[in-house]
């Protein structure tokens, strides 16, 4: 690293201690001039960057092809030699989203071109079949407020038209949903999970109607995506601590394997996608061909990585190890798809 012009004056500007030499004894700071020329900072950005390159190409020479090593080289104390693993996910999200923000997309789709798509017959019969629902509701609503006797309402269309007549999903808003609710004795309502998972069908639903819902609701869910990965590494990292002895490793080891595993996972997912916005400019066979096995081949390479990386950072036995590889592997994606469906619910509803 280059060196700067020192201030004559030994006092530290960011902490105010003595400085001997360069650099300061309490807060570690250079005591150099702090106004420089612009030669100064290209010189300086130059040097950051390249200290950053250097430790960055090494930390992802270690993180794809010596599966656990940079972890077990971490948690051993040298870390000077490797981006740190936060700093490391952060960075390798920010380039995967920015990749797949900029690269074409194969389910992006046109509103437009969609109901054009459809024929004149369909779309008379979308209407109808609208217009109805609509009228039935009116109907409803015009029932109950005629008769003084809530159950006696009930009963009487219940009978005349069938229990089904009162499923949620025929209600076209939570207040129509919420009017016959409070009709019903106490007794026959439905809970309180129950009420909250039909208002959120229904709002569901109400959004579905929107225009061009299908582009906004991509385009919400893959603004969230990052945090759900975000989120979830804890828990990925708490499975870990369950089937693994406490007494010899730390929550934070769990941790920092979980860290450098999910920036795996993102950079070679980042890759496959470059690889595939230069595909998607070829539409002929062997090309789409060698597209469907590349993200085939990137699947088993992380299902593989998985278990490698664990045996050799845990350093168990291969049928000890692979049985609770099997067993985290399952229970991770029982909990992913969940989060997934929690997800999706979340990017629907907030749609707008």
């Amino acid at each position: 690293m280059a060196h700067h012009d020192i201030r004559k004056d030994k006092t530290c500007l960011n902490c105010f201690h003595v400085v001997e030499n360069r650099f300061c004894p309490n807060c570690g700071q250079e005591n150099t001039e702090t106004r420089q020329s612009f030669g100064h900072l290209i010189t300086h950005f130059a040097e950051d960057f390249t200290h950053y390159d250097n430790a960055f190409w090494t930390t992802i020479k270690y993180l794809l092809f010596r599966p656990a090593l940079l972890t077990k080289e971490y948690l051993s104390g040298k870390r000077q030699s490797f981006v740190p693993p936060v700093k490391l996910y952060i960075f390798v999200s920010f380039v995967t989203f920015f990749l797949l923000s900029v690269l074409p997309s194969g389910f992006e789709s046109n509103s437009e071109s969609e109901k054009a798509a459809k024929s004149q017959k369909q779309i008379e019969a979308e209407k109808q079949a609208e217009t109805e629902n609509k009228a039935k509701i009116i109907k409803k609503a015009k029932f109950f407020t005629a008769h003084g006797d809530a159950q006696k309402a009930l009963d009487s269309v219940a009978k005349k038209q069938g229990e089904d007549d009162f499923d949620f999903v025929q209600y076209p808003t939570v207040a129509a949903y919420d009017s016959v609710q409070k009709l019903k004795p106490e007794s026959k309502r439905n809970g309180t999970v129950m009420s909250w998972l039909k208002k959120i069908t229904i709002q569901l639903r109400q959004k579905a109607k929107e225009d061009h819902f299908t582009e906004k609701f991509k385009e919400t869910l893959f603004h969230n995506i990052p945090k759900a990965l975000f989120l979830y590494m804890p828990f990925f990292a708490f499975w870990l601590w369950v089937f693994h002895s406490k007494k010899r490793w730390f929550y934070f080891d769990h941790g920092i394997f979980t860290l450098h595993y999910f920036s795996f996972l993102l950079f070679t997912f980042s890759i496959v996608t470059i690889i595939g916005g230069v595909t998607d400019h070829f539409d002929n066979t062997i090309v789409n061909t060698f597209d469907g096995f590349l993200r085939f081949g990137l699947v088993c390479w992380w299902f593989f990585y998985f278990f490698r990386s664990h045996r050799k950072f845990y350093e168990e036995s291969r049928l000890v190890s692979r049985s609770k590889g099997l067993l985290l592997f399952f229970i991770n994606m029982l909990f992913i798809f969940i989060f997934l469906m929690i997800l999706m619910i979340i990017s629907a509803l907030t749609t707008h």
